[in-house]
């Protein structure tokens, strides 16, 4: 199934907490776990319920296989992530300075 076949809100690219539990396989309370490491940003903090450009699917798909294959906590997956996220970084840094 696509990711963005997944999500439930149509084409406006904004998801809920919820969807992108239901679309990653996660449990509600993993994916608040990413939201309190800060590796998902609401849109805006101060909006209830928070919603999530679902973009941020694709990352919390990325956390359930890294928790599935590696049997990691969610500690664990938060510093993966954030491992993931850096090494993308520089690897688009490198690219422009070529």
């Amino acid at each position: 199934m696509e990711i963005e076949d997944a999500i439930e809100s149509g084409q406006s690219g904004i998801c809920t907490i919820e969807e992108i539990a239901k679309a990653s396989g996660l449990s509600l309370a993993e994916v608040q776990a990413l939201v309190d490491f800060g590796l998902l940003v609401p849109l805006d903090e101060l909006i209830e319920p928070a919603r999530f450009h679902k973009d941020y699917v694709r990352t919390a798909v990325v956390a359930r296989r890294l928790r599935d294959d590696f049997e990691l906590d969610a500690r664990g997956v938060a510093v993966a992530l954030m491992l993931m996220q850096r090494i993308d970084a520089l690897e688009e840094e490198l690219r422009t300075r070529r």
